[in-house]
């Protein structure tokens, strides 16, 4: 079983999609605007870092071509997946610029053609968006009516950047809202043979897929807010470790482990717009979401009661080493990052900033520009510091050592330990500080 599938908007998902899609047998055709990403893609070089992406690239010669022709792509596939971006606007909703010159494209492109075609739209969009905006977009465009020659999906992924590949190949689940069965058939079997893990596929109408989208990001951006909520209780209660909590509670199955975890709060391109799309989206059905709300103001106050912290314990001028850029691990995204909004207000406090990051230095410095010092090794951004903040919880700092720190840092310096990583390590010479550990962090 394979299929001819076109792939609309090339971005970090985009490609993955594809190239994974071509990884199993199918005909793939990825169309973007951008000619030089197109480029380089029918080159086999990675335009994005992404795990397991450069590799799965390399070895598509045979299954996957990138163009910026609609028509040729939708004349030679049978499924077309449109994963542009829909970028938040100031309200909280999501822009469907983008989705809508898509779709009239692939509108004009369907006019030519007789068999039955499927159009599954995967950006993250507003509920109501794809019946009301996209349908008729189709409709009218192409001249057809949607369900007789093409049918019309909602098919979201639930993915993280750093894992895309691994995560699109082995999901919980597929969630499919569809105009039509036929539609929802092609789409099941198509997962059935692409996915490695055999995951239940959840099928319903379109609207409910969209709220069932922003619904499920929401709930676990709660979790997360939970979590540090706990982590800040812990603090305030001597003998308290926020992760024996957690990991306790989170064997109950009503609760689960995963995203209950304290540390930062949550940042990144989707979990922080899905939290306030929902919240506007309740608004204006003249309701209030008040804990996802909630939620949002909890996660802000991470970062701000982290820099009070510093300005406690350091004079104006101190010299603060950040470890950790980018939103999560393994990925080079500052976007809603957490420990750029506190490199950000430290400056602004008067405080020296180094930072050190191995993947996402260049991205970080768009928003920091040239007002910190980038360090290129771990050492060096330590040197002579009086407070370290380890804001991720990477591999390459989970290898440290207390002498690392020690012998870097100034004598009698703090290291803040957003995740916990060296609460069994013994400091002689410098002061330890783990967020979500019962101890004298108000003082």
């Amino acid at each position: 079983f394979m299929e001819a599938i076109s792939v609309v908007g090339l971005g970090k998902l985009g490609l993955c999609m594809a190239v994974c899609m071509a990884a199993k047998g199918n005909q793939v055709i990825g169309v973007d605007v951008d000619r030089s990403k197109i480029e380089l893609i029918n080159r086999r070089e990675s335009p994005t870092n992404e795990t397991g992406l450069e590799n799965l690239l390399r070895n598509s010669h045979e299954t996957l071509r990138a163009t910026d022709d609609y028509q040729f792509a939708i004349e030679n596939s049978d499924i077309t997946f449109v994963v542009v971006a829909t970028p938040s606007r100031a309200d909280g909703s999501y822009s469907n610029e983008q989705v809508e010159a898509a779709m009239r494209s692939i509108g004009m492109a369907l006019k030519a053609k007789e068999e039955f075609h499927v159009v599954a739209l995967t950006s993250t969009v507003m509920p109501g968006t794809t019946e009301n905006i996209v349908k008729p977009i189709l409709e009218s465009s192409s001249q057809r009516k949607c369900g007789s020659t093409f049918g019309l999906a909602y098919n979201p992924e639930f993915i993280a950047m750093g894992s895309v590949i691994h995560d699109f190949l082995n999901p919980d689940f597929i969630l499919i809202g569809e105009t039509d069965s036929k539609t929802g058939n092609r789409l099941a079997e198509l997962y059935k043979n692409v996915c490695e893990n055999n995951p239940p596929i959840a099928r319903m109408g379109l609207t409910n897929a969209e709220i069932a989208k922003i619904s499920l990001n929401c709930y676990v951006t709660m979790k997360i807010s939970f979590a540090n909520t706990l982590g800040q209780i812990c603090e305030r209660v001597p003998g308290a470790d926020v992760d024996t909590i957690t990991k306790a509670i989170g064997l109950d199955t009503r609760i689960g482990s995963r995203y209950l975890k304290a540390g930062l709060g949550f940042g990144g391109p989707c979990f922080p717009r899905d939290d306030r799309a929902f919240c506007f989206f309740a608004k204006t059905i003249g309701l209030e979401a008040s804990l996802a709300n909630t939620v949002d103001k909890v996660n802000l106050r991470q970062v701000q009661r982290i820099v009070e912290l510093v300005e406690r314990k350091s004079r104006e001028e101190a010299k603060i080493a950040l470890l950790g850029l980018a939103y999560k691990p393994n990925t080079d995204i500052v976007e809603g990052s957490q420990s750029i909004d506190m490199a950000l207000e430290l400056l602004r406090s008067g405080r020296q900033v180094s930072v050190y990051d191995s993947l996402a230095t260049a991205n970080a410095r768009a928003a920091l520009g040239d007002n910190v010092k980038y360090a290129s090794t771990i050492s060096d951004c330590l040197s002579g510091a009086d407070i370290c903040i380890v804001a991720l919880p990477s591999d390459e700092f989970k290898k440290l050592k207390a002498s690392d720190f020690a012998q870097n840092m100034k004598k009698g310096a703090t290291l803040l330990d957003c995740w916990r990583l060296f609460k069994d390590f013994v400091f002689d010479e410098i002061n330890y500080i783990g967020l979500g550990l019962g101890q004298s962090i108000q003082q």
